[in-house]
């Protein structure tokens, strides 16, 4: 392979962002903008306690615009969530959807989203060609500085059985506009903030390497790895520091554009499995398997090039390329230690009995595709057994 981005893409930019302390009070005006008449609002329980639900609906109704609430959405959400928010928002006939709150939130409106519009179930838009019906307009506020879905045209909804992912997406998925907001995101537990802040970093770090990344993916993941490099740490030990809410926040969007126009890698191919067998949150499972994972696609010099190139521009020749990539992967260490992750598959209840299962687990996962380095389910078990004792 070649460091070098390919020549040829064929990207839309993104979503409009609205960013700014106080921002969600333009939430009104931004649906207005829209053309809404009657909206859905599709949040969670915690959000209604932490206070920020009934606000929003008053001033939407205060508006003019009548407005049903779905706060019912629990983490990681499944079919069963997707279906129960389309049959609460049907007597409603919204015309333009907004999702407040982590991704949870967010991906559960985009499923209702096509639900709604296009009818049927979700597995019939896993990795769906375009629809027949356009989506509503949707509107993203997020409360978590993580997933990027706020900025992204892919639903992940596991589904209710065997609970795998399904990535469920179309164009008309995006939301039209992403509200950042850096005061929504006061209100998270450390724990969340942690989390959410490891999944943006790996965010950033994958959709920096993977085969489809380009120019303007590139400019998105680098912006966000140096949000997060500067920002992670002083958020967790400051959480009501706006401007570290901010930097996050932005970091969050910037890596979900990235991901948009480049995909992801190995960790999460990695990381999946792990939740769904083993309950481990995302952000705990990404970040446990992205060491390895760096390390793994830098025995690749060309892979090691680019790992220089966002971690140390300065560095020349492989062997310094090398050595950068070495030092990216204890600084992401570095990280994880600041945030509290676990040091190794051991720690979340894994087995060595169990490497098998999850290998051929990792070998299905979409996002193994576009590694920089081909992997299968004898590499993916591998990278398992590297770090069921330790990544860092």
């Amino acid at each position: 392979m070649t460091p070098d981005p390919p020549a040829e893409f064929d990207l839309a930019l993104g979503p409009r962002l609205v960013f700014g302390v106080g921002a969600a009070a333009r939430i009104p005006e931004l649906c207005r903008s829209l053309g809404a008449r009657r909206v859905l609002l599709v949040s969670d329980a915690g959000l209604v306690a932490a206070g920020h639900v009934e606000p929003v609906r008053a001033a939407l109704e205060a508006a003019g615009l009548p407005t049903a609430v779905f706060s019912e959405v629990h983490q990681n959400p499944t079919t069963e969530d997707v279906e129960r928010c389309r049959a609460a928002a049907a007597p409603h006939a919204p015309d333009l959807i907004l999702g407040l709150g982590g991704g949870s939130s967010l991906d559960t409106a985009k499923g209702a989203n096509f639900l709604l519009t296009n009818g049927g179930s979700m597995k019939d838009y896993w990795r769906s060609g375009p629809v027949a019906t356009p989506l509503l307009p949707m509107i993203a506020v997020p409360t978590t500085a993580g997933t990027g879905s706020e900025v992204q045209s892919f639903a992940l909804i596991s589904q209710l059985e065997s609970h795998r992912k399904m990535a469920c997406g179309d164009p008309s998925a995006q939301p039209r506009i992403a509200l950042l907001d850096p005061v929504l995101t006061e209100t998270m537990p450390t724990h969340v903030t942690a989390h959410t802040g490891i999944d943006t970093l790996t965010h950033a770090v994958e959709s920096f390497v993977t085969s489809r990344r380009n120019p303007v993916s590139s400019l998105w993941a680098k912006e966000a790895f140096r949000l997060v490099n500067r920002h992670l740490e002083t958020v967790l030990s400051a959480p009501s520091d706006h401007t570290a809410r901010g930097g996050m926040l932005l970091a969050s969007a910037f890596a979900g554009l990235a991901i948009e126009a480049s995909m992801l890698g190995a960790a999460h191919a990695l990381a999946n499995p792990l939740t769904a067998r083993f309950d481990t949150e995302h952000g705990r499972a990404v970040g446990l398997m992205l060491p390895t994972v760096v390390r793994f696609n830098a025995e690749d010099p060309a892979v090691a090039r680019l790992y220089a190139e966002l971690f140390d521009p300065s560095a020349v020749g492989d062997r310094q390329a090398s050595e950068s990539a070495d030092r990216l992967a204890r600084r992401i260490g570095a990280l994880l230690d600041a945030a509290g992750m676990p040091e190794s598959l051991a720690e979340c209840g894994v087995a060595e009995s169990d490497l098998d299962g999850l290998a051929e687990l990792a070998a299905e996962q979409w996002t193994g595709g576009f590694n920089p380095r081909p992997v299968d389910r004898a590499s993916l078990r591998a990278l398992y057994g590297e770090a069921l004792h330790g990544t860092r």
